[in-house]
């Protein structure tokens, strides 16, 4: 083995020591020896360290007027218990208000300060649950919004109905904070005007539910016991649900639309060429509109259909007809065809784009579509041709029944033609509307024919 030279020593072999420490073996070498103690205060060291674990620049470092050692101290006194989570969430805050910033701004001016540990500490009391420390910490950093319009936890708008979700402040979720039979221990952690619909996220175990999970409530219709809750999982805790949602937004997976973000999701799969035409599909599941018991699972799709700059003037075409072929997990296969889409025929010419979003309603977890269009050439009405439409997936979101399934009512099972029944029936459409999961209310009017 070759020797090490005297002169490729670092200066002080200690210093190169230290480097590789954590800020608690660093402080801990500090009380050691005076040596120590004097190398461990050395600069660049916390420098790395307040760059790593609160994000600091040597601006804000500047401005404090403080060592990079008394800053990092000054923060962990004041957030020492999130240092886990800080990083993270500070980073993924500080992406979407970018995003946000250029994409639609007017989002970010409703984003609140963030609360203080006091504050946090009174809700605590208030609602007698421990609330998470990844919770807390975003909290911190941006206690929720101002209750308007449109949400930054996302929006859906189809037909006559639409949703947008509010992040809740934490004082405004402690006012909805649940203790009733059904939904013990649960705290709302978005909130849609226009359809009631909440995300909770359960701050004990109890009814089926895991601590800390995110998910929609949504009542069992088929049960005798009006607390019977099913739930719609979104997250196993709020660090996963927050962060998954944000890198949807950052990465462009939610389009925005009208200064909103939508949550359509795009396969990247989902995309066909024929000839000069594209077409690419993307989904989005809607919980308020669908149901376990009985088995309604609501999907919206939305579909860009999209003519090459390329393409010559004579591929200019018009849209006749559609045609579709649903297969569903149970491997029942459905066709359907019918005129235009939507009601519309549209032209497509060169470097046009035309976009429509459509629906569909199930009785199984999960299925897909797949199908083609039929065009006719403007300059040759005799010219007719097919485009395809790629194969895509509609999966509901991992579902939870409650522990102790209550009897049943003798209420059948709903078929797809049976929706209309299921919206217009009579019963306890105020109390379900009060649990915040499926709004009666909403309902009314919005189902949709199938594949249009």
């Amino acid at each position: 083995m070759a020797e090490l030279r005297m002169d490729q020593l670092p200066t002080d072999p200690l210093l190169h020591v230290l480097s590789y420490l954590s800020y608690r073996d660093l402080s801990r070498c500090s009380v050691v020896s005076r040596r120590l103690n004097e190398l461990s205060r050395h600069s660049p060291l916390w420098k790395s360290l307040c760059s790593k674990h609160w994000l600091l620049t040597d601006a804000q470092r500047q401005q404090s007027g403080l060592s990079w050692y008394s800053l990092f101290r000054q923060y962990y006194s004041d957030l020492g218990r999130y240092i886990r989570f800080y990083p993270v969430l500070k980073s993924c805050w500080e992406q979407i208000k970018a995003y946000l910033k250029e994409r639609c701004p007017r989002m970010i001016t409703s984003l609140k300060d963030g609360a203080t540990e006091a504050e946090l500490n009174d809700i605590e009391a208030l609602i007698g649950c421990r609330l998470p420390d990844d919770y807390r910490c975003s909290y911190r950093i941006h206690n929720g919004q101002i209750l308007v319009i449109p949400g930054l936890m996302g929006s859906m708008s189809l037909s006559n109905h639409y949703r947008s979700e509010v992040l809740l402040d934490v004082e405004t979720a402690a006012g909805g904070f649940q203790q009733r039979k059904g939904m013990r221990g649960c705290l709302p952690l978005t909130f849609c005007f226009h359809t009631g619909l909440s995300q909770y996220m359960a701050l004990e175990p109890a009814e089926g539910r895991r601590c800390f999970e995110s998910f929609y409530p949504c009542p069992d219709q088929m049960a005798q016991d009006p607390s019977a809750i099913d739930m719609f999982i979104t997250g196993s805790c709020f660090l996963e649900w927050f962060t998954t949602y944000v890198q949807n937004v950052v990465s462009g997976e939610f389009p925005i639309i009208r200064d909103q973000i939508f949550r359509y999701v795009h396969d990247k799969s989902c995309v066909a060429t024929t000839g000069d035409i594209t077409v690419s599909v993307s989904t989005s599941f809607l919980p308020e509109l669908s149901s376990v018991h009985p088995p309604h699972f609501f999907f919206t799709y939305r579909i860009r259909i999209e003519m090459s700059s390329s393409a010559l003037p004579d591929a200019a075409c018009q849209l006749d007809s559609r045609y579709w072929k649903i297969t569903t997990s149970d491997g029942n296969v459905e066709e359907v065809q019918g005129p235009g889409v939507v009601g519309e025929f549209p032209v497509m010419t060169p470097g046009k784009v035309h976009e429509y979003a459509s629906c569909t309603t199930f009785s199984t977890p999960s299925e897909y579509m797949e199908g083609h269009y039929t065009f006719h050439r403007l300059a040759n009405k005799e010219e007719v041709f097919q485009v395809t439409i790629p194969r895509f997936h509609m999966v509901c979101p991992p579902f939870r029944e409650p522990p102790a399934p209550t009897q049943k009512t003798g209420t059948p099972r709903l078929d797809d033609d049976d929706s209309d029944d299921f919206c217009n029936r009579d019963g306890d459409s105020d109390d379900l509307g009060s649990l915040r999961g499926i709004n009666m209310a909403a309902l009314e009017g919005a189902w949709c024919p199938r594949h249009i």
